[in-house]
């Protein structure tokens, strides 16, 4: 059932009258729903898919911007727990992975939900990572997105343009910078880990990192490209993700 703040927080890009599960997906920094508005094409008719939508970009570009996971997080939980009726399975690229994970632990930790699998792209484990840079300036927190990809380079060239979206980069690029995940019981679901082969920030033995934040099973898929490879190998990656929706273990939920 979708309420009001189910809507603020949650765009679904193809309703889905019965659905068979709901896949709720979380972009990187700066990114918004709309880097999976072509998702539904490329997946099984019976799959919801459900872009989060961060505050101060895109649709809620007038929306205060959030640089704290707890706050972020706890809300995307909120939004999420009138939807727990049916099966879920959450994909974060980048900065999305580590959102989605603490929504995960969130919602296990509330309401003992268990998703049926979890999907993390592009971004090693929370606790395996180096400390990020807190960028000193606006200039260099550009250079870092131009580095890793994933923007139009002209984007930054036209001085209205870059006001526009900077404070939802830096808002999130602060949110990791200063994210430490809470001490407790890990996850219990599946995860998958998908990455780049050419990603330097994400390298296999950092992804395998993963394994150690949940009891369920722990696997992970390299596609050709870098830490955006997710746009070029689209068609390989939802393919590779329906597979894996269709084999994965039994939903499970606790009251």
């Amino acid at each position: 059932m979708f309420n009001e703040q189910t809507e603020q927080w949650l765009r679904r890009y193809r309703p889905v009258d019965r659905p068979r599960l709901r896949l709720v997906c979380f972009a990187h920094a700066g990114g918004g729903p709309s880097a999976f508005r072509t998702w539904p094409a490329g997946l099984p008719e019976d799959i919801e898919v459900l872009g989060v939508r961060y505050p101060g970009r895109q649709e809620r570009v007038m929306d205060e911007c959030v640089d704290r996971m707890d706050t972020l997080a706890g809300h995307v939980a909120d939004a999420l727990d009138p939807l727990l009726d049916l099966p879920m399975v959450m994909f974060g690229h980048s900065m999305g992975a580590w959102v989605a994970y603490d929504v995960a632990l969130r919602l296990l930790r509330r309401r003992r939900f268990s998703l049926n699998l979890l999907i993390v792209s592009g971004q090693v484990a929370p606790d395996s990572k180096d400390p990020a840079r807190a960028f000193e300036d606006d200039d260099a927190l550009v250079a870092e997105v131009q580095r890793v990809g994933g923007y139009d380079p002209q984007l930054f060239e036209d001085p209205e343009m870059r006001d526009l979206v900077l404070p939802a980069i830096r808002a999130d690029f602060a949110l990791v910078h200063t994210y430490r995940p809470e001490p407790g019981a890990p996850l219990d679901c599946p995860i998958l880990a998908c990455f780049g082969d050419q990603d330097v920030d994400s390298r296999p033995e950092g992804m395998r990192a993963w394994a150690d934040t949940t009891t369920g099973t722990y696997t992970q898929r390299a596609f050709p490209g870098g830490h955006f490879y997710l746009a070029d190998q689209e068609p390989d990656l939802l393919r590779a993700l329906s597979e894996r929706v269709n084999s994965t273990a039994a939903f499970h939920a606790f009251p």
